[in-house]
């Protein structure tokens, strides 16, 4: 084993510092070892967080085995489900630039030689993903983990069936028995939600880029191989150290395309078509959504975890887990195999010999759910610059759609709309001014989403808006819509009654409204006066970019 020191533990000008961490109580042998900052999403808000301050134990005494000093700090949490259909979510897209910017923070005003990673929840693992590339020391990833799946009337189900719930009681078909039955049993464990929501989808897709170890995305969070998992991270990263691999070796632009293979094969989130192209962009790769079709064309989609299927994140982790299913991209080839990983080693190493345990969880690429990916990017007049949807999670007959426009200017009246019976088979929802400078904050469109799945509407009735969606929302949901309307974007002039067309299998969204028609009421458009005007969503309206960009913040120039 090479000798590895910290950066403070030589010479005469390091003695103050060595004086501030004799007050912090380390001894000389800490002084001299390597120090690692463990970067601590743990809260008692956040069920995904609750069980972090365990997960971290545990990476110190890897790291400590390992010849490290351990010092951990923490990062914000917000929990999308939690801050849902309220002011709270505008709060939460948001985080992920404050998780990126104090973690970068932290880590350079105190010159750590290392850094393990302990997020969870949404916003939480692509911010970290964005300060491990800023701050660019040797780096490993370990998440808190999922939940496991809840029990209802005899079915496993998730978070999004308990918001469905809320749906169905509005239109009739539950009883208030019924729902309470949901919100006991939906969510039974500490973890991020059971699904392929946005945390686990971030969660397995670190394990693609390379920044986790086998397990990250998978292994319930109750599960006491978690535990073993964060030692062996706080182990690997001293590794890291000793062979100086860093984030920027590791996430390159080969590592990003092997993450969206992966994406369309595992029917990741549409979140993460913003936290990808963000996360690279701190990499200095720039991602182009128009490229995620090309893969998509490509790349077959082989898991319906919920909310696409009745499967969850513990059945994933029992068919072999994110590594089985790259295995089963490798068949084909989609797979990049050279590209480097914390552990050392390629992916193409790492994967080596994992099988497929389960043929019903995780599709053999000769059997795929499709031969086209999870996602599909669309374009059109209605959406010049593009917008996403999930395609493995929408119903074979929305897959092509013509209905009229029924347009509302925020989430609430959308909601309001629905509950009240005002939305009708063949509608087209338009949701606008909830982009990431419109909202401001981009706001989850769960509850909406989630009333017309549970109002029965789920295979008749699409949702197109500048906002996003939870990884919960199934259906002809269609978000990130740029230009935004609050930039004056094409979804700024729809009008009620407006014919839209949906084509997702040719990646097309149309308004039939004439050229002339819509260069008229471009001239009558005036931007809206800001919803919000102090603080820190102010500032972040001021300086985020578009949907299609990954709503990063840039300085206006």
């Amino acid at each position: 084993m090479s000798e590895t020191k910290s950066f403070f533990c030589d010479g005469v000008d390091k003695a103050p510092q060595r004086s501030l961490f004799n007050a912090l109580g380390m001894t000389a042998e800490e002084m001299r070892r390597p120090l690692v900052g463990i970067v601590s999403s743990y809260n008692e808000i956040v069920p995904g967080h609750m069980n972090i301050d365990k997960i971290v134990e545990a990476v110190k005494l890897g790291v400590a085995m390992a010849g490290g000093t351990p010092v951990v700090f923490p990062a914000i949490a917000v929990c999308d489900g939690i801050a849902m259909g309220h002011v709270g979510m505008k709060y939460s897209l948001v985080t992920r630039d404050l998780i990126a910017d104090s973690t970068e923070c932290m880590a350079l005003a105190h010159h750590f030689d290392a850094l393990v990673m302990v997020p969870n929840c949404d916003k939480n693992v692509p911010g970290l993903l964005m300060a491990a590339a800023r701050v660019n020391v040797p780096t490993v990833f370990v998440s808190g983990g999922p939940m496991l799946a809840g029990h209802v009337k005899g079915k496993k189900t998730s978070l999004s069936s308990m918001f469905e719930a809320v749906g169905t009681y509005n239109a009739g078909k539950f009883t208030l028995e019924d729902v309470e039955e949901f919100e006991n049993k939906a969510c039974p464990t500490c973890g991020s939600c059971s699904g392929m929501y946005t945390a686990n989808s971030m969660n397995c897709l670190t394990e693609v880029l390379g920044m986790g170890l086998r397990g990250n995305g998978t292994i319930p969070a109750v599960y006491s191989e978690r535990i073993k998992l964060a030692k062996r991270a706080g182990m690997q990263v001293m590794e890291l150290y000793r062979q100086n691999i860093r984030p920027r070796d590791i996430m390159t632009k080969e590592a990003f395309i092997n993450a969206i293979t992966a994406d369309m094969a595992l029917g990741c989130s549409t979140n993460s078509m913003l936290h990808l192209p963000a996360i690279a962009h701190e990499c200095g790769v720039e991602l182009d959504l128009d490229f995620v079709n090309e893969i998509s064309k490509r790349t077959p989609n082989l898991c319906h975890l919920a909310p696409a299927g009745h499967t969850y994140m513990e059945d994933l982790n029992e068919a072999g887990g994110v590594y089985a299913v790259l295995n089963e991209l490798t068949k084909k080839d989609l797979i990049n195999t050279d590209c480097l990983t914390v552990t050392g080693k390629t992916l193409g190493e790492n994967i080596s010999g994992v099988i497929n345990r389960d043929p019903e969880i995780i599709r053999p690429i000769e059997n795929p759910y499709s031969e086209t990916g999870g996602i599909a990017v669309l374009k059109g007049n209605l959406a010049p610059d593009t917008c996403v949807v999930k395609r493995s999670a929408v119903a074979p007959e929305m897959l092509k759609h013509s209905g009229p426009a029924r347009v509302f200017d925020c989430e609430e009246d959308a909601i309001a709309a629905i509950r009240g019976g005002k939305i009708v088979d063949g509608d087209v929802v338009v949701i606008r001014y909830e982009g990431p400078k419109g909202g401001p904050g981009m706001r989850e469109m769960l509850n909406p989403t989630s009333a017309i799945a549970g109002m029965g509407l789920g295979s008749t009735v699409a949702l197109i808006t500048d906002g996003r969606f939870s990884g919960a929302s199934r259906g002809a949901s269609i978000g990130h819509v740029s230009p935004e309307a609050a930039v004056g974007g094409p979804i700024a002039l729809v009008e009620e009654g407006d014919t839209i067309e949906i084509d997702i299998d040719n990646c097309s969204i149309n308004l039939k409204v004439s050229d002339g028609v819509l260069e008229e009421r471009r001239k009558n458009w005036k931007p809206r006066e800001p919803k919000v005007t102090t603080g820190y969503l102010a500032r972040y309206a001021s300086l985020v970019t578009s949907g299609n960009r990954g709503a990063i913040l840039e300085i206006n120039k």
